[in-house]
């Protein structure tokens, strides 16, 4: 661990929280130690309940009473731990700013944003009202909003997610702090909003000459704006290296594994996702063994004598890793010549084997149109206008084929996906599911029956399934809707669980007794329970972790090869479309812009909009992310132009 410097604004050492709990105390955080100079940015990745946002609470003094903290955080030389709530009132805001990952749920509802810019400015800096004034007027001007005089009048709910961060990235830069904590500030947002967002955190950056402390899940962002990363796994750091050490170089099989799970928008090559199986250990009376013993495929007897120290990596004091075999990984990611993580073997498919043109339809789309009425009036609604959220799209999905739907939120994307559950008849198109149309449809017992060939998978898995029910009620309800008797039932529950990697054992178990990953997978089991034909997958990854991610995306593609289902895609993530998608339509204001073959699409994009959407997308990699060229959409020329901050 380097010495603190001059420039140092943030040194942390052995760094520890715990919280009381019914079940005993857990060790949040179990000696996390880092030095961070002014200007540059640190990374710091891992699952969820790894120890992130924790360490990023205690160094900020926003954690519970009831959590307890050692150790030593000293910011520009004077140590915070021990300091009372209202000393750390006077360094939060103006030396230390933090950006939350939900800018509605950082930002008070009942004030204007105006006034919460202004108080900022006021509480920390003495600045007479006027002062504070023209100054948040110039913090929103350069966070890129516009009408700035209006929008101080504005309330944080008439804005969009994307605006209310700018605002929160505002407020962060209102006193030039020498601190800026971003905790996954991206996680909700689109990517062309993303990419505008880091750039205004770069920006905050250069304005305040601040030290950044960037936590995420994405390892993209990472490559991105960081030049340190921490990989932290069971509450502590298990590697920490410079981003082109760390991304080239990785030595803790944790970290590799991280790397393996995540798919590549800039690769062609479909090989399947590397995911790390398993769960992370609760963090209640760990043993004195490496945390990360019972998910690695290279542990060895070694591994649980003892809890591994991070430790130079072949005497390089700027690599460390807590591994006792990372001296036997080379920079290949290899140990003896083989891969640390077998790669997984997805048998390939008969029907790709087959000319696209010579599948079976299983969904066709014929100028599907929806819009919804504008309405005046607060006791009588009179209609004023109309909203076209989808302007007469056509596609098809075939036998075996993923087709993925890709734009930004009101694109239109689950405007359609609802039209095509909701079996909405069209006056001048159609929907046509297996065969049958959806306009022709007049007798119930006809409807139900397609609808078994038609099932979703929802993104929210615990939202998507009844707390109050047990997993195997979960999966049997829509077979006890079609009539299946109770033995076939409690067999195709059985069935389906081994299908999806479930322990049919824990049938009775409620979902909350699950991680998220294993949740989705029950949802996967329960759209798969009438031998559907078409699957709709609305985000269904996009709440997991990145290592939980790859295992869905996996069974995913396992289950199109063994059941020959067609999936229809919607996401935002184009690196999850391009690894996961056969076809792609790029959906921009109810209309497809530009659709396709995917390599053709996201190789040769031709539209000026999947031209600024493929250029948001980060890539893991800090060669080749730091020397992009990221382009905007500009809609009122419709062309793109080079990005500027």
């Amino acid at each position: 661990m380097s010495t603190p410097t001059s420039k140092t604004v943030l040194s942390v050492r052995d760094l520890k929280v715990s919280f009381a709990s019914e079940a005993g105390r857990v060790d949040a955080v179990r000696g996390v130690s880092f030095d961070l100079e002014a200007g540059k940015t640190l990374g710091i990745v891992g699952e969820s309940g790894s120890g992130k946002s924790v360490t990023s609470l205690a160094i900020m003094g926003l954690l519970d009473e009831n959590a307890k903290v050692t150790g030593s955080i000293q910011f520009e030389g004077q140590e915070l731990l021990g300091k009372s709530d209202k000393q750390m009132s006077m360094i939060r805001g103006n030396g230390m700013a933090m950006v939350f990952q939900d800018p509605l749920t950082s930002l008070t509802p009942v004030f204007t944003v105006g006034d919460q810019l202004i108080e900022a400015l006021t509480v920390h800096r003495g600045l007479s009202k006027q002062e504070a004034w023209n100054r948040s007027l110039e913090l929103l001007t350069v966070v890129g909003i516009s009408n700035p005089e209006r929008r101080m009048k504005s309330f944080p709910h008439e804005f969009s997610g994307g605006m209310r961060q700018r605002v929160v990235i505002a407020i962060a830069m209102a006193n030039n702090p020498r601190l800026i904590i971003c905790d996954e500030p991206t996680t909700a947002l689109d990517v062309t909003i993303q990419a505008q967002i880091l750039d205004l955190i770069e920006k905050a950056q250069d304005e305040t000459g601040a030290a950044v402390i960037m936590i995420t899940h994405d390892m993209g962002v990472v490559a991105r704006t960081a030049d340190d990363v921490m990989v932290m796994y069971a509450g502590k750091p298990v590697e920490h290296a410079g981003a082109h050490e760390l991304f080239h170089n990785t030595r803790m099989p944790y970290s590799i594994g991280l790397l393996g799970a995540i798919p590549r928008v800039d690769k062609a090559v479909k090989e399947p996702l590397i995911p790390i199986k398993g769960n992370p250990p609760l963090l209640i009376d760990l043993p004195d063994a490496c945390p990360f013993a019972s998910r690695c495929p290279i542990a060895v007897e070694a591994c649980l004598t003892r809890e591994p120290d991070l430790a130079p990596v072949h005497g390089d004091p700027s690599h460390l890793a807590a591994c006792i075999r990372a001296e036997q990984i080379d920079s290949d990611g290899l140990i003896g010549g083989l891969p640390v993580y077998p790669p997984p073997v997805i048998p390939e498919s008969e029907l790709t084997r087959r000319p696209r043109e010579e599948r079976p339809v299983t969904l066709e789309v014929r100028n599907m149109v929806k819009t919804f009425p504008l309405l005046k009036g607060a006791l009588f609604k009179r209609k004023v206008g109309e909203v076209q959220a989808v302007k007469g799209i056509s596609f098809d999905v075939r036998e075996g084929e993923t087709m993925a739907i890709v734009g930004e939120s009101g694109s239109g994307k689950t405007t359609t996906l609802l039209q095509i559950m909701d079996f909405e008849k069209q006056a001048e198109g159609d929907i046509v599911i297996a065969g049958t149309s959806v306009n022709e449809l007049h007798d119930r017992k006809v409807e139900r029956r397609l609808r078994r060939d038609i099932q979703i998978v929802f993104q929210d898995p615990m939202g998507a399934l009844d707390p109050r029910m047990t997993v195997s009620d979960i999966i049997a309800e829509p077979l006890r809707a079609i009539g299946t008797s109770k033995e076939e039932t409690q067999a195709r529950v059985q069935e389906l669980m081994d299908l999806v990697g479930l322990n049919p054992a824990h049938r009775d178990r409620f979902p909350g007794a699950f991680s998220g990953g294993q949740r989705q997978r029950i949802g996967i089991a329960r759209a798969l329970s009438t031998n559907p034909k078409i699957v709709v997958l609305d985000e269904p990854v996009s709440a997991l972790d990145v290592s939980i991610q790859a295992g869905v995306i996996n069974l995913l593609e396992e289950l199109k090869v063994k059941l020959g289902l067609s999936y229809l895609f919607v996401a935002h993530d184009l690196s999850v479309v391009r690894h996961i998608a056969d076809r792609v339509a790029v959906m921009y204001l109810g209309e497809f812009v530009e659709h396709g073959d995917v390599d053709e699409v996201f190789d040769n994009p031709r539209h000026p909009y999947t031209q600024a959407l493929l250029s948001a997308i980060p890539v893991p990699d800090p060669d080749v992310e730091r020397t992009r060229q990221r382009v905007v959409f500009d809609a009122e020329t419709m062309s793109t132009r080079p990005a500027t901050v």
